[in-house]
């Protein structure tokens, strides 16, 4: 039996609902935060800094049915997207992906790269489908991106599918090492690394300028880092590559293929009980910490708050940096703030080992958006 799924499960650009429970998440200043939750395969923590003038990153966690079928595969979605150029795409996926993950994950009768493959392809077109419609009211939507990363537990495989710079890493208790050892395992997409690089030179071998190196930051174009995304229409469609689009935006030449892809690197892991949890976090977590340092707070730490404390031990580092004192950098308003730290989102999942294969069927559905009731514009 098909169940009717094909609208957003959460309505809104940053709100939350949910059974069986307040989803809706706390806010303190500039942080947004939900402490401890339930999941169908464990408890999680999320939280969210704001650096922005307006919050360009975007997060979710579904847990119940991925499909419209009432037999259906079962498990829990998580979605982080740092938005750059502005909140739209990042808003957009948030509001689109999953939906659109359902409805292959129906079409398939089941859980797979594939289905995650075109939920990402699919949403991509959607977002510069809408740059188009809005060309002329709304040219800079052109200009506009999102990384997005996503994981999904389903049946005892972990899916995760990222474009883009932001990362997950998986705790995993060793015998051979006391503590837990962090492994990542998402791919980066970020024109500072060598091999994203020659990836991009092999694919476009008759533009000797599809890296250039601008003030020690290697990027697309001289334009942007990351060579995968969502949205980025200007990257992927000659057509936007003029006026009305600001100047600094367009290419000196047209192009004939995609200069930057929404297709995500996909990679799937078998769950073991030596799995005890995975973080999830857009770049800004990771500038200022080290994928060991991450999991050695969340190992060595009460689960209730875990997220928050990962982004706050983010930012005393990034008050260190800058030779101030965490206390000062807090008092810093949106905006000025970009200058000290990014945006940050973080999503820490525990994995529970005796919920990984059993059914779902009977776990209250699950829906939470990171950051509602964060300032959603800036203070005039």
């Amino acid at each position: 039996m098909v169940k009717p799924c094909w609208k957003p499960s959460v309505e809104g650009d940053g709100g939350s609902v949910g059974r069986g429970g307040d989803n809706r998440g706390r806010v303190d200043g500039l942080m947004w935060y939900k402490d401890l939750g339930v999941h169908v395969n464990g408890e999680f923590s999320m939280a969210i800094i704001q650096a922005n003038n307006l919050m360009e990153d975007q997060s979710q966690l579904e847990s119940g049915p991925l499909s419209c079928l009432e037999s259906g595969p079962c498990g829990t979605f998580v979605g982080v997207y740092d938005g750059h150029g502005g909140p739209e795409t990042s808003r957009f996926v948030n509001n689109t992906l999953f939906s659109n993950l359902k409805k292959f994950a129906t079409e398939h009768q089941e859980m797979s790269a594939d289905v995650i493959r075109k939920a990402f392809l699919t949403t991509d077109e959607e977002f510069l489908s809408l740059v188009r419609q809005q060309w002329f009211e709304k040219p800079q939507l052109a200009s506009v991106g999102s990384c997005c990363l996503v994981g999904v537990i389903c049946n005892g495989l972990l899916y995760v599918a990222n474009a883009g710079d932001s990362r997950v890493v998986l705790g995993r208790a060793e015998k051979a090492a006391r503590g837990v050892t962090a492994i990542q395992l998402s791919m980066e997409h970020n024109a500072n690394n060598e091999s994203v690089r020659d990836e991009l030179r092999s694919l476009h071998p008759q533009d000797s300028q599809i890296v250039l190196l601008k003030h020690k930051v290697w990027r697309v174009k001289g334009i942007i880092q990351v060579s995968r995304s969502i949205g980025d229409a200007y990257l992927k469609r000659a057509e936007f590559n003029q006026s009305p689009l600001l100047a600094k935006f367009r290419l000196p030449e047209s192009f004939s293929k995609p200069i930057i892809s929404a297709d995500p690197s996909i990679f799937i892991h078998r769950l073991t009980s030596k799995d005890q949890f995975l973080i999830f976090g857009s770049d800004g977590l990771w500038e200022h910490l080290s994928n060991q340092e991450a999991v050695d707070i969340v190992h060595s730490q009460p689960r209730n708050g875990i997220a928050r404390r990962l982004i706050k031990a983010a930012l005393r580092v990034a008050a260190k940096k800058r030779e101030m004192r965490y206390s000062d950098l807090k008092k810093i308003e949106r905006g000025v703030r970009r200058h000290f730290h990014d945006d940050i989102t973080v999503v820490v999942v525990f994995l529970d080992p005796y919920s990984m294969n059993r059914s779902s069927s009977h776990n209250p559905i699950l829906s939470i958006r990171g950051g509602g009731g964060l300032p959603p514009s800036p203070k005039r």
